[in-house]
């Protein structure tokens, strides 16, 4: 059979599961059919070597089960005579089991039963023993399997390539079906091909050369989609050249599609298995070519949490971890240790590249400092990100959401070192004529095209834009503001600081007496004369001069007798008697502006001078406290001299954000906002056209009522 006339052979098994209506519903056929394929092929594909297996096995009776499989897995051969891997040592197939219609169920779990033990592994996985029982039930499985015996899926027939073809368009079709979960492990087709051309697409020339050996990693591997159209392209490429693929998935059913898949296609170097990907690494002693995955959208990890803990680091990454209700950046940084060593011209250091299927939130999720925006800083700093494409909303089949595709290698080409390319495709969709769960959009193959060319180009245009990797980086500095106090005795406020601190009655009324019960927009001067006051009290009133509760009650008698206020004087934190500060040393590596005087410097730090050398700091003011990110490219000096000193003139720099990281100048943070980067301004319609509508849209109401009432 013709690879490109697969279409009629997968139509006659879907309409196989017509027989399943009533004990299923459609999105439960594939529980039935995935299986039964599997089994029919296997089935067609050891008939040549069947009798061989079954006179070997009755002289290996008996003998430990893993030296059956490996004698009788080798006995067991394809149409060229190479091992396939796997055997089967029961005398029944699916001839038999059509003609004894009485034992169906007990039959078909004893043909089961006598596969290798990869093979048996595989159908536990698909659960199919309960399948059995509720076919049986159901009184449909002796229908299903006499179907199922009359399609012929020999290899003389049906070839690897085309089986593979079969099966992954049923894989599709059922999951599409069962749409309300098949986001969960189904990426539909033309993401993935987009995908795949941004990965292999570079490579076009590495890729079609004779020979060539290629290996390709998907370690969400769901039900192996994105394995398999990896391989369809570079088959389509390159019909000689050899793919090796490598699969890992959490989900049992998922696990077992993917696994079936690649038998049927035989693959006898590839490997999937079953497993979580944050904690188990089932291929420690691997690097690949090529690596793609679709990852849990927002999933915690939460019960990987004190496994990792444990780890020096993950994955080769020391750094900072994301947010324990977000571990999609975890499943990148597996995928980037995955990556070959790199070394121009050495053709055992080729280098690797990746793609994969984030949600917004990795893209700008967490602050400087945050686990998300050091994975973020750690990936661009190493230049390893190589582009970035915005997808439609409402593209995947469980969520409408938008999803970005992230373009990662250790192994740049040449002009595209030290950039990030961003490409908006969020307007290319073309709208479904029915949806699919949440799923009503698609990119049509003309989508396709024009973005893997812009991602050739590597050009600005209006929906593809070309950065330096600095451009995403900025550093977070913290910017306070004065706190002003006025000061004032008032009734309500000698209240609540007597029902605290009773025993200074006598000292209150003394300060009352000798300062009054008027403002003072100058608290540093009201402290002042409130200490003069005690320090000129007689020796049997008691205050706080002479207590041992001084501090928590100056603290007390503040909180209650003074209330911010704008247009009060900045309160006094400390003086300094001698330059506190080391202007050079502040700002490393920083330009600072050369018009810029050092008491000017000073005041941007929060020092204001108090004369002979002396400066004086003022106490922030908690409510007023902000931040700003500041582009790396900038120095923190001139931009806020531009951004933040013209509007509030007694700001100043928190002099510990400059102490706290990196060099002493700030947190270091990087994030990649495509709304900001592709924003287009709208300007409103002009007020006279949107009145004429208005008028228009009234006169049609009024007519439509006069029919009404006529």
């Amino acid at each position: 059979m013709s690879t490109s006339n697969f279409q009629p052979l997968a139509n006659f098994i879907w309409s196989v599961a017509d027989l399943l209506r009533g004990p299923y519903r459609p999105p439960q056929y594939e529980r039935v059919m995935l299986p039964l394929t599997v089994l029919r092929r296997f089935d067609a594909v050891l008939a040549p070597t069947k009798d061989a297996v079954l006179a070997r096995y009755e002289g290996l009776k008996g003998k430990d089960s893993a030296l059956i499989d490996r004698v009788l897995n080798e006995l067991a051969k394809d149409e060229d005579g190479r091992p396939l891997g796997f055997h089967s040592h029961s005398a029944l197939d699916f001839q038999n089991l059509k003609g004894d219609p009485d034992n169906i169920g007990r039959h078909l779990t004893d043909y089961i039963a006598g596969f290798s033990e990869n093979i048996r592994k595989i159908f536990e996985r698909f659960e199919f023993d309960k399948e059995i029982e509720k076919l049986e039930e159901s009184n449909r499985l002796y229908q299903v399997v006499a179907q199922f015996a009359e399609i012929d899926l020999h290899p003389r027939k049906v070839d690897n390539i085309t089986m593979g073809l079969v099966f992954e368009d049923l894989i599709r079709r059922f999951n599409e079906a069962a749409n309300e979960t098949a986001g969960d492990h189904f990426t539909p087709r033309e993401v993935i091909q987009l995908m795949v051309n941004l990965l292999l697409e570079p490579d076009t020339s590495v890729l079609t050369q004779a020979g060539v050996i290629v290996t390709v990693c998907d370690p969400a591997c769901g039900t192996g989609g994105m394995l398999a159209e990896a391989q369809n392209w570079i088959r389509a490429h390159n019909d000689q050249a050899t793919v090796k693929v490598f699969g890992q998935d959490y989900n049992s059913r998922s696990y077992a599609v993917a696994a079936s898949d690649l038998l049927i296609k035989g693959h006898r170097d590839g490997q999937v298995v079953e497993g979580n990907t944050l904690t188990h690494d089932p291929f420690p002693d691997h690097s690949f070519d090529y690596l793609l995955a679709n990852p849990p959208f927002g999933v915690d990890w939460k019960a990987e949490k004190k496994i990792i803990d444990r780890w020096p680091n993950f994955r080769g990454y020391s750094g900072k971890l994301p947010r324990i209700n977000d571990g999609a950046l975890l499943f990148l940084l597996y995928m980037m240790s995955k990556f070959q060593d790199h070394q121009p011209g050495n053709r055992d250091k080729p280098g690797s590249r990746t793609a994969v299927v984030f949600n917004g939130s990795p893209l700008f999720t967490g602050g400087a400092g945050s686990g998300e925006s050091e994975i973020r800083r750690w990936i661009i700093e190493r230049d390893q990100l190589e582009a970035i494409v915005a997808l439609p909303e409402q593209m995947f089949y469980n969520t409408g959401i938008g999803t970005f595709i992230w373009v990662v290698t250790n192994r740049k080409a040449e002009h595209r070192k030290g950039k990030i390319q961003l490409i908006d495709a969020r307007e290319r969709y073309t709208p479904m004529k029915r949806s699919l769960g949440d799923k009503r959009r698609y990119l049509d193959q003309a989508a396709l095209d024009a973005v893997t060319r812009e991602h050739g180009a590597l050009e600005d245009s209006k929906t593809s834009r070309v950065f330096d990797n600095t451009d995403f980086g900025y550093r977070r500095i913290t910017v306070l503001r004065p706190l002003r106090l006025r000061f004032q005795i008032t009734e309500e406020a000698r209240e609540r600081f007597l029902n605290t601190c009773p025993e200074l009655f006598d000292a209150l009324q003394a300060v009352q007496d000798s300062i009054g019960t008027e403002p003072l927009l100058d608290w540093n001067r009201a402290w002042t004369s409130v200490q003069k006051v005690f320090e000129d009290l007689p020796d049997n009133i008691e205050g706080w001069a002479k207590g041992a509760k001084g501090t928590s009650q100056k603290q007390i008698f503040r909180d209650c007798f003074t209330v911010v206020d704008p247009e009060a004087e900045p309160v006094i934190d400390k003086h300094h008697k001698t330059e506190p500060l080391d202007r050079v040393a502040l700002f490393p590596g920083q330009t600072l502006p050369s018009n810029l005087a050092k008491d000017e410097l000073y005041t941007l730090l929060g020092l204001h001078a108090g004369g002979k050398g002396k400066h004086i700091e003022y106490e922030p003011d908690p409510a007023l406290k902000d931040a700003e990110s500041i582009p790396l490219k900038e120095d923190i000096v001139s931009y806020f001299l531009r951004e933040v000193r013209p509007y509030v003139q007694d700001a100043w720099i928190d002099r510990e954000t400059l102490d706290e990281q990196d060099g002493g100048i700030g947190k270091v943070g990087y994030e990649i906002n495509f709304n900001r980067v592709f924003f287009q301004y709208q300007p409103p319609r002009p007020l006279r056209e949107i009145d004429a509508e208005l008028a228009g849209v009234e006169q049609r109401i009024l007519e439509l009522l006069r029919e009404v009432t006529q």
